[in-house]
Parts: structure tokens; C-alpha cells; sequence
């Protein structure tokens, strides 16, 4: 499906809640809701946003629809690298489960039932962010000792993996070592994840770079079938799960731009909200403005 098709099919008002699917709703994240289909599961991302770990009263319209879009376009492309959660035919899916609301289909992904790990797998490939935050305070990222003298948004001499701790919602992940994380999940499992985590990111660095847009870092997620085998899942490499800048206008020791909800932080900060719920309201122009910033990293990437 073309970038152009995606966004004429966008609805016009934010969808921040799903009803309709005549299947139990087994959970409700701070954009996802999940349905039990029996035999698979439903994944399906509202219009919600959240900053500051608040979810927002204003959604940004159709931001499930493009999240699930550009997912569904990594996961073709990464295909090679590692097995995806995704049932193969998902038309087939839909139409035989009597899903047939368009756009349930396009925010929606049906996917296999599997055990997520108890880490979030982030690679970096420049100072920014908690990592810039980290390296200020201790010279080091999750235990990671970088040079003296980096500046912010500096790019790294080679990618870092950076893993979390995947809190329960309403509290905060935590960055952990790779002593930490092989505690966690178990050595050889680690290593996997680790590796395949800098390699995705790197394949994610030179498709965003032809697309004229640095990958700066990204979050992965994994999970496990009941034989052991290892897929990527969730979402992948989108503007909420990764930090995008412009190449045009990237340049180290500041924040570049980016094609996220930092515009939405920015406006936050800038009204002084205390971080605290409930959130104010969203001007109409900062949602537009959002909603061209996400729609323009799908467009980069699918033409």
C-alpha cells in the first residue's frame, strides 16, 4: 500500500479507543489495545498519544493507521534477518475473522501468540536523549564507557546496545548493563537479542539514510514460541518506537528536529504543564503539526 493511498484513507478525528471487535479485549496500553482471537491475537494502535508517561486527552488522527503501516513495511524488509509475529496472509486474516472495518485493518496487525521478553532491546547509533543525559552525568551509557569530549547528537564510533527493564505500566523502565540483562533472560539468549538488535538497526540506519532521513536510535521488542524460536514483535522501527531526524538539517551539539511527538513535548514544556495528570488540551495546529511529522516519515520511507 503506497504512502499517498495510507494517508487518504486517514480518518479525520483521533480514534483513541477501539469498540466493535467481537472478541475479549485482554489489554489497554498507553496507544495498543489487544484481542484474544483464540488462536492468535489482535494488535490494534489507537490515535492515543502520551508524553511524559500521560496519555493525552487529544489523539493525532490516524497515527495507529501509519504506525501499523510503516510497521508492516519493516517487517517485509527485515524479513531476512528474523522471523516477524505476523500471520503470513493478513487479508485472509481479517476477512476470516469478519473484520472488515477498513480501518480497524489498517491500524490493526493479527499475529501469533508468544512470550515477550522481559527486556526492551534499544541500539544507538548517536548521543542523545537518556544516553546524552547518561554519558553528561557518568561518561557512560548502560555501563558503556564513551569517549571524552562527545557532544550531543554526536554520531558513535559504532552503534551501542542499550537495554531496558520493561516496567509495569505506570512506572518508569530503568537502563540495565549487559550483566543485568543476561540475569534477566539468561546468557546465550542475551547475546542473541543483542546482536540481533545492532543488526537491525544498522539495516533500519541505511534504508532511513536513502530515504534522507538518520535513524538516531530505536527500541526492539522479542518474543519466544513454545520450541524457543525467537521473533521480532510489537512495533518496529516507527517514529514512536525510534528517534528520526532529517539529514538535511542534522548537526551535532543540539537536538535536531525530529519525525515524532517532540513537537508535542516542545509545546508541553513550553505551557509548563507539571507532568502530572491530568494533561492540558493540544491546540489544533500543534496536532496537525504532528500528524504531518509522522505522515513524513512514512512518506520518506514508502515514496
Amino acid at each position: 500500500m503506497t504512502s499517498a493511498a495510507i494517508a487518504a484513507a486517514l480518518p479525520k478525528t483521533a480514534r483513541t479507543t477501539i469498540e466493535g471487535v467481537p472478541f475479549p479485549r485482554i489489554a489497554s496500553g498507553k496507544v495498543r489495545e489487544i484481542f484474544d482471537l483464540g488462536d492468535a491475537l489482535l494488535l490494534t494502535a489507537t490515535d492515543r498519544l502520551s508524553a511524559f508517561d500521560v496519555i493525552l486527552p487529544d489523539g493525532i488522527p490516524g497515527k495507529g493507521a501509519i504506525l501499523t503501516q510503516m510497521s508492516n513495511w519493516w517487517f517485509a524488509q527485515t524479513g531476512g534477518l528474523i522471523a516477524n509475529h505476523l500471520l503470513p496472509d493478513q487479508p485472509g486474516e481479517f476477512a476470516r475473522r469478519g473484520l472488515n472495518d477498513r480501518d480497524l485493518q489498517l491500524r490493526s496487525m493479527i499475529v501469533k501468540k508468544l512470550k515477550p521478553l522481559t527486556i526492551e532491546c534499544v541500539a544507538r547509533g548517536y548521543l542523545i536523549g537518556s544516553g546524552w543525559s547518561s554519558y553528561q552525568k557518568t561518561g557512560e551509557v548502560c555501563g558503556i564507557r564513551l569517549p571524552a569530549g562527545l557532544r550531543q547528537a554526536d554520531r558513535l564510533a559504532e552503534p551501542i546496545f542499550t537495554p531496558t527493564t520493561k516496567a509495569p505500566k505506570g512506572q518508569h523502565d530503568e537502563p540495565i548493563n549487559d550483566a543485568q540483562g543476561a540475569a534477566t533472560i539468561g546468557a546465550a539468549l542475551y547475546e542473541k537479542v543483542k546482536a540481533l538488535s545492532l543488526q537491525l538497526y544498522q539495516f533500519g540506519h541505511d534504508r532511513a539514510k536513502q530515504a534522507g532521513m538518520i535513524l538516531a536510535d530505536t527500541k526492539f521488542e522479542f518474543g519466544t514460541d513454545a520450541a524457543g524460536q525467537l521473533f521480532l514483535i510489537d512495533e518496529v522501527l516507527t517514529p514512536d518506537s525510534s528517534r528520526y531526524w532529517p539529514a538535511d538539517s542534522y548537526a551535532p551539539g543540539q537536538s535536531p528536529p525530529s519525525y515524532d511527538k517532540q513537537f508535542v513535548r516542545d509545546h508541553l514544556v513550553a505551557v509548563k504543564w507539571n507532568q502530572q495528570p491530568p494533561a492540558p488540551r493540544l491546540p489544533a495546529e500543534v496536532i496537525q503539526r504532528t500528524q504531518e511529522k509522522y505522515l513524513a516519515a512514512l512518506k520518506n520511507l514508502l515514496g
